[in-house]
């Protein structure tokens, strides 16, 4: 009985956390009255590699498609920048006062129409209708201010300018891909020299439209392609845009999301799999346990069927105990979900809840009857069925009772998940060692890189550089646009050696002091880097980049002419580098351009000597604050920066050891339970043997052989499944791990060792009890 209640609890609890989490999960954005007509206008561009997909738009989409297509309801642009200063101003001498890191976004006015976040001051229509203008949240308001009554009518400066506080939001649910907090005014951020810019497409930049009721989805994007041959170059035919429904913004990882989160619909479909098989093998202990113990309680059913009980009441008599055991089990399994919730909560960064709503009880329902049918109908079929005279008569045994070869089935199907979780959990783990032990091109140990101020004062800059260069704990330094792999960077078109036309890829431009190559330890394979200076005058490439453009031997590209930008940016290539990684392995190798324009400089790389690291944080700190002491200082490590690229993949394997821990557990419950019984059931067989001069290590093998074979077949039936699904995961990653054969003979030795400690105890405990002392009892 604690055997089937601790089991199925388990497997419960399992199961109602997931549905937790993937309520939570579909349930992102559903709040919008409009929601199924609401779409966001996304970049689909052709490659020679294929498709190319981003979640931005070029900044004159909207305005061509309010103008051009006035059928539509609503076009609103949304601009996010992460990690920007907020400076409280006094409000009667224009004094700073306190300062503060947020997200930020640029809204039109009509994106609140668009998007149901409700006011709690101000007019949604027009608190954004004003350069200058700026909305928070009530949340964010009470921080920078006290009160957030009090706050409208307030000031606070962001990028040197003052922005009157004009409405306030109620803080946005948990659950929403626009973590908005602070939202200025579009009119404050749009700069004249890109406002008729089609060609670039920037990823921070989101189009959202809502359709009128009686037009599909097809015919705008039909219309789009239209649009864009209207405003677009030929020479950029490639690029395009699709329509993106906002109920799939949530899970579309090729996208991308505000909030920097997303749940592919696959990892939904895969979670409530496992949930569903943890649910099955615990159901499986309670039939096996039941139909085990079946001998126990033959006399009574027999007794009970010559009293007159007919098999339909037996029937509804084992059913109603698989309830009250059912019922039971979910009461400690809730209790055990919450408990678990706050460390899911922890490991997936969510903020699920346990709410007894419609949704839960009706789950928790369906869960009780569901599992009780599933657990309790067959054996209930089996202890219902047995014959009356036989079982009087004592001809009535364990291995007959209720089908020894489907207990057999079951077993061999409970190891088979496991298994599958465990080769998946393997092949996941193993896949993160990659990513984190992996090769990138370039030094990223004991490297901090600290975004610059944003002080117009390049002086300062200097200084600061200078500064730092002094500090004997600090091996190099270099400052740049971008880190060497990054999740942001520019993706350009450019000419090449003069030609007549674009070359047929783009490059990643990338904006870094000839400093750089040496704080990160770049190798050289060709030429040089280029020469020290705050404008271009020469560019590096990667070996990438070189063989794209037809060159075996890097020395040939030397000297060779790139323009971009239409002819603004000019130079001849001068060094080539060995191959790095620019971005998270999930991606391929990109050509990378480099070159210096410190216009474009955001960020210091800073090489610090590990043996002085305590002390040199302190020193840099204490020089960024005595320079910039109106700015926040904050500082990365690149390691953690480059571990935050596979946080989903790091979850995703604590997952899988979570889940594979918990059907193994499950497993070998109903395994050491089951075979608790046989060695009752075997006492005088074992007792016969050891008179006859069995050894303990035979009797050992006895009952041991049998739970061997069935995990190898077990393991048979898992490899190929559980191959077949890690290989079509490890699709997703330019760089991945080989699925070898030593992988899967570890899964076999672990699923043998783990049920062979299982039933050990038992099994010794039988081969060395005193055969006098079972016979007696016989």
């Amino acid at each position: 009985m604690a055997i089937n209640t601790v089991g199925l609890a388990v497997g419960i609890a399992a199961c109602l956390l997931v549905f937790l989490l993937i309520q939570y999960e579909t349930g992102f954005d559903n709040f919008h009255k409009n929601k199924e007509r609401i779409y966001r206008v996304v970049a689909a561009n052709k490659t020679p590699e294929g498709m190319s997909y981003s979640q931005g738009s070029a900044l004159p989409v909207a305005e061509a498609l309010r103008a051009d297509y006035p059928q539509l309801e609503q076009v609103a642009r949304i601009y996010a920048r992460n990690d920007q200063q907020i400076t409280i101003i006094n409000d009667k001498a224009h004094t700073p006062q306190k300062k503060f890191k947020e997200q930020v976004f640029y809204a039109e006015p009509e994106f609140f129409s668009i998007f149901n976040f409700p006011f709690l001051a101000g007019d949604p229509k027009t608190a954004l209708a004003e350069i200058n203008t700026v909305v928070l949240t009530r949340q964010i308001a009470e921080k920078y201010f006290g009160n957030w009554h009090t706050a409208i009518g307030n000031l606070i400066k962001y990028n040197d300018n003052i922005f009157k506080v004009t409405g306030i939001l109620q803080n946005t649910p948990v659950n929403t891909d626009f973590p908005l907090q602070v939202v200025f005014s579009f009119k404050s951020s749009v700069q004249e020299d890109i406002s008729k810019d089609w060609i670039a497409q920037d990823g921070s930049l989101n189009t959202f439209v809502v359709l009128p009721e009686n037009m599909p989805a097809e015919q705008l994007e039909s219309d789009l392609k239209a649009l864009v041959k209207k405003y677009t170059p030929a020479e950029y035919a490639n690029q395009g845009y699709i329509l993106q429904p906002l109920h799939n913004i949530h899970y579309e990882r090729a996208f991308g999301t505000f909030s920097g989160k997303t749940f592919s619909k696959e990892l939904i479909t895969a979670l409530s799999l496992i949930s569903l098989f943890l649910l099955i093998i615990a159901c499986i202990n309670f039939i096996n346990l039941a139909t085990a113990q079946a001998v126990n309680r033959s006399k009574e059913v027999g007794i009970r069927k010559v009293l007159g009980s007919s098999k339909m009441q037996l029937i509804i008599q084992f059913l109603s105990e698989t309830f009250l055991i059912t019922l039971a089990s979910v009461i400690i399994a809730v209790g055990v979900a919450f408990i678990a919730l706050p460390l899911l909560n922890h490991l997936l960064q969510t903020s699920v809840k346990i709410q007894f709503g419609y949704s839960l009880m009706v789950f928790l329902c369906s869960l009780i009857m569901g599992v009780t049918l599933l657990s309790g109908f067959y054996p209930a079929i089996v202890l219902s069925g047995f014959n009356p005279i036989a079982v009087l008569k004592n001809k009535f045994t364990g291995k007959t009772a209720g089908g020894f070869s489907m207990r057999k089935a079951l077993v061999v199907f409970q190891f088979a998940i496991a298994q599958i979780l465990i080769i998946g959990t393997l092949v996941v783990v193993h896949q993160m060692n990659f990513f984190q032990n992996a090769d990138v091109g370039f030094d990223k140990e004991a490297i901090i890189t600290v975004p610059t101020a944003n002080d117009t004062a390049r002086s300062k800059l200097d200084a600061l550089k200078m500064q730092l260069q002094q500090q004997t704990g600090i091996k190099d330094l270099s400052l740049s646009g971008f880190s060497p792999m990054d999740q942001a960077g520019w993706d350009d078109d450019f000419i090449f050696d003069n030609a007549a036309k674009k070359a047929g890829f783009k490059a990643d431009l990338k904006w870094a002091d000839a400093n750089y190559f040496t704080t990160y330890n770049i190798a050289f394979i060709a030429g040089r880097p280029y020469n020290p200076a705050d404008t271009v005058n020469g560019f590096v490439v990667n070996e990438m980049m070189a063989k794209k453009l037809g060159f075996t031997n890097p020395e040939g590209i030397i000297g060779k002419k790139i323009s971009f930008w239409d002819g603004k940016i000019n130079a001849p290539v001068v060094g080539v580098v060995k191959d790095f990684n620019g971005y998270s392995l999930k991606e391929e190798m990109k050509p990378i351009v480099l070159s210096s324009n410190s216009m474009f400089f955001r960020l210091f790389n800073i090489k610090i000597q590990p043996q002085q690291m305590k002390q040199t944080l302190a020193a840099i700190e204490r020089l960024w604050n005595k320079t910039y002491p109106d700015f926040i200082y904050e500082y990365q490590f690149l390691d953690e920066k480059i571990a935050g690229f596979y946080r989903q993949e790091h979850q995703l394997s604590q997952l899988f050891k979570i889940f594979a821990g918990i059907a193994i557990f499950i497993s070998c419950l109903g395994l050491y339970g089951f075979v608790s019984f046989m060695a009752v059931q075997r006492t005088k067989e074992v007792g016969i043997r050891k008179v006859l001069g069995a050894s303990a290590g035979s009797i050992l093998y006895l009952f041991s052989k049998e739970f061997t074979l069935l995990i190898g077949i077990a393991f048979l039936i898992a490899s190929p499944i559980a191959y077949y699904l890690m290989h079509r995961w490890l699709q997703n990653f330019a760089y991945r791990v080989h699925l070898g054969m030593g992988l899967f003979l570890l899964t076999i030795l672990i699923a043998e060792v783990i049920a062979w400690l299982t039933v050990g105890y038992q099994a010794i405990k039988a081969s060395v009890a005193n055969p006098v002392k079972s016979l007696r009892m016989e």
